[in-house]
């Protein structure tokens, strides 16, 4: 299908990195591009192939900085990728190294072990192809005040980049951080990113996705947590851009005593297709979830939230809960919303739910009665809507300017339906 970027030579490449790129390609030899009759990719029907993007093999220069990063104002470090390749460290409080210099150990054992290659062609092709990647890591013991960002741009015009970081929180530690995914105003493009990260024995570990892309990018997106025993993962996330964006989320609870909170946000207008399909998997004792995420549409956008609850024998004493809600705002728009268990223990606590449809009418009825003209109102419910979501991220900073760009989107929504 392609010939892997030249970013470096193989020779370059620690043994353990060239294997891992070998099985990538190996993947990538028979991978075939999805369709809505796979499973894993039903409800839609992506409107283009990896051979419509060339590979970015070198980044063209970075963008300046956004709102997010004004909100975040201090950090505890972080890095900087363009078009896939790590252009700018600041390790601070915490160790970054590019996968290539990555110590023997653990940190490196882990680089590109929770998404596989087999999953899809866009992760095979990101095993066989992505440029350095790196590496996070939180050392054990240590507490972190501020952030940390890993800011993802995606630049170039026609170009597929992709982009690999791990995040390891080693025992004990705590830190935030956050992914924030962006790309040039206009730029037509794929970014095909994998981010792993680990929440070690007792680490308390909050991952923050914003996902900010300009209106013609596409993004593919294979997302992995891991919890060991007595962690606890919180996953914040933002959906806000792309012509088409997908996240594939992975989270596996296998440490006795482990625990995943996951709060999130989408909003998708115009022709925008925003695509979640989370699995969960509890593999160890008196594991527990909490997976609730909130989303809106307007005018002919689509959004699709498939969720897949998995208990294994093992995990008894299980708690687990997934809710979708969403909100239908205009005739065009659509919603496929899909939760689902697969249950193997019998000694658990489970649940899950979904909802779509409009803005309640009385609620409407109530805010226009006390003297609000119908569009101020509609958009006070929608910011009430996603509110319950934005007010307990991990990460506060997050939600001013989220909540400035979902007005936006919907205040627009209603200029057009007006028209």
């Amino acid at each position: 299908m392609y010939s892997p970027p030249v970013t470096m030579s193989i020779g370059d490449e620690p043994a353990w990195l060239a294997g891992l790129r070998d099985r990538g390609r190996q993947a990538l030899a028979s991978a075939a591009m999805p369709g809505p009759k796979d499973e894993d990719w039903k409800y839609v029907d992506i409107d283009f192939v990896l051979d419509d993007f060339r590979p970015a093999t070198e980044p063209s220069g970075g963008l300046g900085r956004d709102e997010y990063l004004e909100a975040l104002g201090e950090v505890s470090g972080g890095l900087t990728m363009v078009d896939g390749a790590v252009v700018d460290v600041e390790a601070g409080e915490v160790e970054v190294h590019r996968s290539v210099d990555v110590p023997d150990g653990r940190p490196a054992s882990l680089y590109g072990s929770m998404a596989s290659p087999e999953v899809d062609v866009f992760a095979a092709a990101n095993h066989a192809m992505a440029p350095p990647g790196a590496v996070v890591t939180i050392p054990a013991g240590r507490t972190l005040a501020a952030p940390v960002v890993v800011d993802v741009q995606a630049v170039t015009e026609g170009a597929v980049s992709f982009p690999h970081v791990t995040v390891v929180g080693e025992p004990d530690s705590e830190a935030s951080v956050v992914v924030l995914y962006r790309s040039a105003p206009g730029a037509e493009l794929l970014v095909c990113p994998i981010v792993e990260a680990l929440a070690d024995r007792s680490a308390r570990l909050s991952v923050s996705v914003v996902q900010n892309l300009s209106d013609p990018a596409r993004m593919v997106a294979h997302h992995q947590f891991a919890a060991e025993r007595d962690s606890t993962l919180r996953i914040g996330e933002v959906g806000l851009g792309g012509l088409y964006a997908r996240q594939r989320l992975g989270i596996s609870l296998a440490g006795a005593g482990s625990s995943v909170q996951m709060g999130g946000i989408y909003f998708g207008d115009g022709s925008q297709v925003l695509d979640y399909r989370i699995y969960v998997t509890h593999r160890g004792p008196r594991t527990t979830s909490d997976i609730f995420l909130k989303g809106a549409v307007a005018d002919n956008a689509e959004a699709v939230w498939t969720g897949l609850m998995r208990i294994e024998k093992g995990a008894v004493g299980t708690s687990a809960f997934e809710t979708n809600r969403n909100l239908v705002l205009s005739d065009g728009a659509k919603v496929n919303s899909v939760p689902n268990l697969e249950i193997l223990t019998d000694d658990l606590q489970c649940g899950h739910g979904s909802s779509s449809g409009p803005l309640d009418e009385q609620q409407l009825y109530y805010l226009m009665s006390r003297g609000l003209p119908r569009n101020p109102a509609e958009r006070l419910l929608v910011r009430g809507f996603f509110n319950e979501i934005l007010s307990g991220f991990s990460v506060p900073e997050l939600a001013a300017p989220s909540r400035r760009a979902v007005a936006a989107k919907f205040a627009g929504a209603q200029q057009r339906a007006a028209s």
